[in-house]
């Protein structure tokens, strides 16, 4: 059986919010669902409508995301993240935020890719059986 394809623009979000909301309105999922890294990879694992046998997440325009997710938002979001985690994970997220801000580490875009390719061949999670492909 082929597996269905959901097509996510990336010239359509500029933030990883922006993302979110694409990709759960290309799954046709409510709106809370996938609205951090966490709710996101739940939607990944299945059981909220999507299909149970995998998908493939087909990422058009990935380059101009992989552009407007790079350092600026990942300082962003890790400054957001810094703001409201628990004591115990704020030396993290203050180092990752500081390489951040020095143009270093992962990308917003890059934990997306990652969080996706995880649940894909290869990936801890590959049993969710879903692809990614970046056009």
């Amino acid at each position: 059986m082929t597996p269905k394809v959901y097509e996510i623009d990336g010239s359509r979000f500029s933030t990883v919010e922006g993302f979110y909301y694409q990709v759960t309105r290309a799954l046709g999922l409510p709106s809370q669902c996938g609205s951090n890294l966490d709710a996101f990879e739940d939607v990944l694992q299945g059981g909220f409508g999507t299909p149970e046998e995998g998908f493939v997440i087909r990422w058009k325009d990935y380059e101009i995301s992989k552009r407007r997710l790079g350092y600026s938002e990942t300082t962003r979001q890790l400054a957001m993240r810094l703001e409201k985690c628990d004591a115990t994970a704020r030396d993290e997220v203050s180092k990752r935020l500081e390489l951040a801000r020095l143009g270093q580490g992962p990308r917003a875009f890059d934990w997306l890719v990652e969080i996706i390719r995880d649940h894909g061949p290869g990936g801890r999670q590959e049993g969710d059986h879903v692809d990614l492909i970046l056009d």
